[in-house]
């Protein structure tokens, strides 16, 4: 027993199944005792970012969370982005991270850094370990609400003395009630205030808060809506019609107009993405009232779910039908909409949907709200790079369930080798790259911020030269096609979805100017 084997035994026994790594010299010692574990499965990936990222999407959907094994300060840099997002996200994952012996502190290798400054800004917890004790704190650290990414660097010393034994993370105490006094006050808001928003975000999304919060507002004429970028969000046919606030600040800002009290169940107070000069951060009036059902850990469905027993005992919940969809023209060009409604008409149930279309997302979450049952992951920290990577950690942590990712032609490139991991686990993806020739978000706050007027950048076009997408997948591995109608991509996505094993469709849409 050396000091990595006891470490990813500690992994182990606290219940996480699946490590996915691009290693170095720093971590042979944990690689090989990865190899070893019949209980933790390795994941090769081409990228730093790649592993992150799929960490990511196994922690948003798994019950327990995944790891990721970085070589020293180069390789988590390379993963900090992902990490980001994951932290945004609140996910449970475990980053570990291989740096030099202790006993080099006095020789300054060449890839030697401060890897815990480096870790910090992007993790809720960072330690250095110094026995197996350390990799069962990171997995507590990790699971804690909110819940976030945990980093374990690990000394190559460390890993191959000698060690003692595993150990089993301790279990967090379940999730606390919220105080009667707090809920008294939000049924008072709901039963008097007539202009509240009741904004649901993290632990909040869920059939059941979901639910508990459509019967409140049919009962109490409150507005339901859910943060912009939940990290994950049961949608479609059986649910309640869920609205999501918009991404864009103009369009929030519309939105929450006239909101007299704000209920926070689960969700930060919404706030703009990118500054703007003379306009305030907050997306909410300046008079608006904010009232937190429960602090982080605390049951919030639950508590949803007693509001609705108090304020609608006789109210049910009303779940959206499955729309009827009629065949679309098979010649018609692709856009935005038609695009969505393709997707929409042709989704199975009980996918995945992990969007990464950025400014094609809201008429896709639009289109998507009647389609059948599934699961929607989005970008919750804006570091572009994430769907790829997001979808191979989803694939795993739900095998059986389709995965569609719907992916921005400039995101995509930042980790395209995401595709090579997809082939080489057979993984059930469909990727649907959308391709308009440039980088369409930036074009957007172009106008925004410097006046419509402007002409964009050169900087935003990537036509020059042209991605091929489909060359580029299947010279990693993934079989790819090309749409450019309604027709081609219903039926290329229609037999994709169908079909086992990763697919790439490349559809070519209007460049945005």
């Amino acid at each position: 027993m050396n000091g990595a084997r006891a470490l990813m035994g500690s992994l182990a026994a606290s219940g996480v199944g699946v490590c996915f790594t691009n290693p170095g010299t720093s971590e042979l010692h944990l690689l090989q005792a990865l190899e070893e574990h019949p209980l933790v499965r390795g994941v090769a990936c081409l990228f730093e970012g790649v592993a992150t990222g799929a960490a990511d999407g196994f922690g948003r959907l798994a019950p327990a969370p995944a790891s990721a094994l970085l070589h020293q300060g180069a390789g988590l840099a390379n993963g900090l982005a992902n990490l980001h997002n994951a932290r945004r996200a609140h996910t449970p994952l475990v980053t570990l991270v291989g740096d030099a012996a202790t006993t080099r502190t006095a020789v300054e290798g060449p890839l030697d850094s401060d890897v815990v400054a480096l870790a910090r800004p992007m993790s809720a917890w960072v330690a250095t370990a110094t026995g197996a004790g350390d990799a069962a704190a990171a997995v507590e650290a990790a699971t804690r609400p909110p819940g976030g990414p945990a980093t374990l660097v690990i000394p190559a010393d460390v890993a191959w003395s000698p060690a003692r034994r595993s150990v089993t993370a301790k279990p967090h105490p379940p999730v606390s009630a919220v105080a009667a006094e707090v809920l008294a006050a939000v049924a008072r808001v709901l039963r008097q205030e007539p202009h509240t928003v009741l904004l649901l975000g993290g632990p909040a999304l869920t059939s059941r808060g979901l639910g508990a919060a459509d019967r409140i507002a049919r009962a109490t004429g409150a507005s339901v809506v859910t943060e912009a970028f939940p990290a994950r969000l049961p949608r479609g046919a059986g649910l309640p019609r869920t609205e999501r606030l918009s991404g864009d600040p103009a369009a929030a800002r519309t939105r929450l107009a006239g909101t007299r009290h704000l209920v926070l169940a689960g969700a930060s107070r919404p706030v703009a993405a990118f500054a703007e000069p003379g306009s305030p951060g907050e997306l909410l009036p300046a008079t608006c009232a904010t009232t937190r059902l429960g602090a982080w850990g605390d049951d919030v469905v639950g508590a949803l779910e007693a509001l609705a027993e108090d304020l609608a005992p006789r109210t049910p919940v009303t779940p959206l039908e499955r729309r009827s969809t009629t065949p679309l023209v098979p010649d018609r060009p692709l856009d935005g909409s038609v695009l969505a409604a393709v997707v929409a008409a042709t989704l199975p149930a009980d996918a995945v949907v992990v969007d990464e279309s950025n400014t094609f997302g809201g008429v896709l979450s639009d289109a998507l709200a009647t389609a059948p049952r599934h699961d929607l992951l989005t970008l919750c920290g804006f570091a572009i790079g994430q769907g790829l990577p997001l979808s191979i950690g989803a694939a795993l942590a739900c095998p059986g369930r389709p995965v569609l990712c719907l992916e921005a032609d400039g995101s995509a490139m930042y980790t395209l080798s995401a595709l090579w991991t997809q082939a080489r686990e057979s993984l059930d993806i469909t990727t649907v790259v959308l391709d308009n020739g440039g980088y369409a978000i930036l074009r957007r706050e172009s106008r925004r911020l410097l006046g419509d007027g402007t002409t964009p950048s050169p900087l935003f076009d990537i036509r020059d030269p042209a991605l091929d997408f489909v060359a580029l997948s299947e010279g990693m591995g993934v079989p790819a096609s090309r749409a450019a109608t309604s027709g081609e991509l219903t039926e290329q996505l229609t037999k994709a979805l169908a079909e086992p094993g990763p697919h790439l469709i490349h559809a070519t849409l209007p460049a945005l100017h």
